[in-house]
């Protein structure tokens, strides 16, 4: 079975970055040199997706902008400048399309992947949250693709958190684990940490049947009087199987400040450029 469509839900405000997003969406702010989307992006396209769906908002317009073909070479550039301006306009292979869906106001998670619906089709499909940015080997969502066989079945993936971390998530409970693959039994969205039911928390990759549409249209404005999808699925695993996947390697929360400035130290550090310089200045600064 070929999956082929991802949704990038995008149409947040980014208020924990206020007064930086508040003419630049949160989904272009950089990691080093490349925006939080263009990873996102790399990933599913790593993954083997071809249509790329972007659920919008009206301050949005640059994340349209940064995918096009928008960069002009003129002649007295740099061949390293031409080769860099080459590059950039090929962010998007010429067999994957963009597709741009507009969200009229930020109705929760649920309602924004609910906008994709009329292009989704009958397929399974993919949803990225571009504020998870992680780094591993291979790509979480190639990972997921790997372990789904099942349209009529969906995946999450999660990771181990501290409890006392509980409220910032949504936390799972579970039936078995094999080849770190579990079967949900509950999801809770963002529980007191005592009420924690597992110290396994939801990340931002999902591979969805096509299913969990109905159940979002039929799920009630919940917390913060939004459309939540922790409760769609929650409804779902009552008649159809959902499964969460242990993904390996590291998450930079980066919808969270001290996330992003961690996420750009480490992604520094690892340039060939500059990394062993940058890591001989915060040894200097730290000792």
């Amino acid at each position: 079975m070929k999956l082929r469509k991802v949704v990038f839900p995008v149409a947040g405000h980014g208020s924990r970055f206020l007064p930086a997003t508040k003419a630049i969406p949160k989904e272009m702010l950089p990691v080093v040199d490349k925006p939080l989307i263009q990873y996102a992006v790399e990933e599913a396209l790593e993954a083997g997706f071809t249509d790329l769906i972007f659920i919008t908002g009206k301050t949005k317009r640059t994340i349209t902008d940064h995918f096009d073909l928008s960069l002009e070479m003129t002649s007295n550039m740099t061949q390293q400048k031409k080769d860099l301006f080459d590059k950039m306009n090929r962010i998007i292979p010429s067999y994957a399309s963009c597709i741009y869906l507009r969200q009229g106001e930020p109705l929760g998670l649920g309602h924004a992947i609910l906008q994709a619906k009329p292009v989704l089709g009958s397929e399974p499909f993919a949803v990225v949250l571009a504020d998870d940015l992680i780094a591993g080997k291979k790509g979480v969502l190639k990972q997921m693709v790997d372990k789904y066989n099942d349209d009529k079945s969906s995946l999450i993936s999660v990771q181990k958190v501290n409890k006392k971390d509980a409220s910032q998530y949504g936390m799972i409970s579970h039936k078995d684990n094999v080849n770190n693959l579990m079967k949900l039994s509950d999801i809770v969205e963002k529980p007191k940490p005592k009420n924690a039911p597992s110290d396994f928390g939801v990340v931002g990759r999902y591979i969805f049947s096509n299913h969990i549409l109905s159940y979002l249209e039929n799920t009630k404005p919940g917390t913060g009087n939004e459309i939540q999808l922790t409760d769609a699925i929650k409804s779902m695993i009552h008649d159809l199987p959902v499964f969460a996947y242990q993904f390996e390697g590291t998450r930079y929360d980066c919808g969270d400040k001290l996330g992003f400035i961690k996420a750009n130290i480490e992604y520094a550090l690892k340039n060939e450029n500059f990394g062993d310089e940058l890591e001989e200045y915060l040894r200097r600064r730290l000792s």
